[in-house]
């Protein structure tokens, strides 16, 4: 019974409702985290593969700071320097690894336009983040709000808003988690639980900035996740590959994660299928979590992959940073 009581606890905070637990004001301001090493299994110490991925290292991340956790996106450096956003739109900047990385960390609220000042604390519900380098540009995608917005490089302003009739039908508790930008400049978003007739994820392709009024309506494609699984968030691998981290929550595991890969077709049509193929499942004795953010990076040529943990800023869940590689 305890552990049915877990279960439907943890279900609940799944939900993008204004808990008790997260940060109503967050001030910014340098951020001290920790992170203390961890081996990806409770039995094996020694365990270095699972599926087809290489464990490279993982932590848990911790700080005295009552803003930092409940991180949903992240965007990683080869350096180590970590930028992760909050489901209640706090950005967190800090570094893990060797080395003093090149930025500073620090802890900061996203910035809202003056329309928006109106809106509660809680109704920030950012759960996607995406960036592109060429121009120091982000987008994050907003569940609770069911919009898309662009911010200047840096985070310095919000440049652009913009909700689709087609993120409208996804429903509000299982919307944008998953956003991101192709190298031509394409997007992919993701519904959690916005489903197609025959059971699929409903995913939008933009031919453009989603968050500009010029862009056109998008393509529907079908994202079709391992079984039994819900699409979290997604980055690129390379020009023909995405990899996307799923999860799940069971009575008998509570939290497990796989992170696939998809295989882009040279055109994308209409209704098309996004298959996942799984690289790796994270469930007991492995590492398992409420993963919800995934980033690749480049070292030595190889592609680095990077999953975090959303801790729902609860004393029974912890923020966790794991990095494998592929062959």
């Amino acid at each position: 019974m305890q552990r049915i009581l877990t279960v439907l606890a943890l279900a609940i905070l799944l939900l993008p409702a204004p808990h008790m637990s997260k940060p109503e004001k967050v001030l910014a301001g340098t951020l001290l985290v920790t992170a203390h090493a961890l081996p990806l299994s409770s039995v094996d110490p020694g365990l270095r593969r699972v599926g087809s991925l290489t464990y490279l290292g993982g932590w848990e991340l911790r700080s005295d700071n009552a803003g930092f956790g409940g991180i949903s996106a992240l965007l990683a450096s080869p350096s180590g320097d970590m930028l992760g956003l909050s489901d209640s739109g706090i950005l967190m900047g800090f570094h893990v690894g060797p080395g003093d990385g090149r930025g500073h960390p620090f802890i900061a609220p996203l910035p809202i336009r003056p329309q928006d000042r109106y809106r509660p604390w809680w109704a920030w519900d950012s759960e996607s983040m995406t960036h592109d380098p060429a121009t120091g540009r982000y987008w994050v995608g907003f569940e609770l709000q069911q919009a898309i917005c662009r911010y200047g490089p840096g985070f310095s302003r919000v440049e652009a808003c913009r909700t689709w009739p087609e993120i409208y039908a996804w429903p509000k508790t299982g919307s944008i988690e998953s956003l991101t930008r192709l190298p031509d400049g394409r997007f992919i978003a993701i519904g959690e639980m916005g489903m197609t007739a025959d059971g699929r994820h409903d995913s939008l392709l933009f031919a453009g900035d989603p968050a500009e009024k010029s862009t056109p309506a998008p393509m529907h494609l079908r994202y079709v996740p391992p079984r039994g699984y819900r699409p979290t968030d997604m980055a690129v691998l390379d020009e023909r590959h995405l990899v996307v981290l799923n999860r799940r929550l069971t009575v008998e595991q509570l939290f497990t994660g796989v992170i696939a890969i998809v295989d882009l077709p040279d055109r994308l049509t209409p209704g098309a299928e996004l298959k996942a193929r799984t690289l790796a499942r994270l469930a007991p004795p492995l590492l398992a979590d409420n993963y919800e953010g995934i980033s690749v990076t480049r070292e030595g040529g190889r592609p680095v992959i990077w999953i975090v943990s959303d801790d729902n800023h609860e004393f029974f869940q912890r923020t966790l940073l794991l990095k494998f590689t592929m062959d």
